[in-house]
């Protein structure tokens, strides 16, 4: 099945550079769409709308700075949807990067950045953590350390599902539940069965692989997982799915 992806830059030679990079990055069939403003980006969102086989974007890269708006109210029109969100922007100050974070961005990258790096980042997708150009992880590192003094630990969550629209970006770990939440009884087998390789320690490629499905859907299928068993990384699924006997 060939993967969507969605390119949000007004900015034609930026553009191709960041198409450059979506090929460079993974493997998979890719049905890249361009456009340059957030008029001509909803409009190609809205082709799926509703649509009940999901078929429509798995990754969106938007820029911030667009000729009608800001790409920031495009990613709060995107909350809910399952679409991995990546900013892709000049801009490294907190003015822009934690606004972007709470409207929903799952990772943030600097276009300044070089090809290499962002083909790199790009790809922690697949290994299930989130995409963050250097500078942008030193700076969360620098602005969430100071209140994590007092045990030792940042409180940075590197599972990739946890950055989802719906919940606060880059939040302190909650602590495993010991009895079994309500919910984690309606797994489905695939769901059953990636939870069992994630508690392995397989990637979401590997993951993949062996499941013979797109890294995008088993991606999916750990955001449901989480959503589930109400937790926010992979370790917690893990401890959790072990100590009720679920894998």
């Amino acid at each position: 099945m060939t993967v969507k992806v969605l390119i949000i830059e007004d900015n034609p030679v930026a553009r191709s550079f960041l198409c450059r990079v979506v090929r460079e990055s993974f493997s998979d069939a890719m049905e890249l769409t361009e456009v340059g403003d957030l008029e001509n980006a909803r409009r190609q969102v809205a082709k799926f709308s509703g649509n009940p086989q999901d078929n429509g974007f798995k990754l969106i890269l938007v820029d911030l700075e667009l000729p009608d708006g800001s790409g920031m109210e495009f990613l709060t029109e995107l909350t809910g949807s399952a679409a991995i969100k990546i900013v892709t922007t000049l801009y490294s100050d907190d003015d822009h990067l934690f606004p972007a974070l709470q409207c929903g961005a799952d990772g943030y990258l600097l276009k300044e950045d070089r090809f290499e790096v962002l083909v790199e980042e790009l790809q922690r997708i697949v290994r299930g953590q989130p995409p963050l150009s250097p500078a942008i992880a030193r700076r969360l590192l620098s602005h969430f350390r100071p209140a994590s003094s007092d045990s030792g630990t940042m409180p940075l969550n590197s599972g990739f599902g946890s950055l989802s629209s719906s919940n606060a970006p880059f939040s302190n770990s909650r602590n495993v539940a010991l009895d079994p939440p309500p919910e984690w009884e309606r797994l489905t087998p695939r769901e059953s069965e990636v939870l069992t390789y994630l508690s392995k320690g397989f990637t979401i490629k590997e993951i993949a692989n062996l499941m013979g499905i797109k890294w995008f859907t088993v991606n999916d299928h750990i955001k449901s997982i989480y959503k589930k068993l109400n937790v926010s990384s992979r370790a917690e699924a893990a401890v959790l799915a072990s100590k009720q006997g679920l894998v």
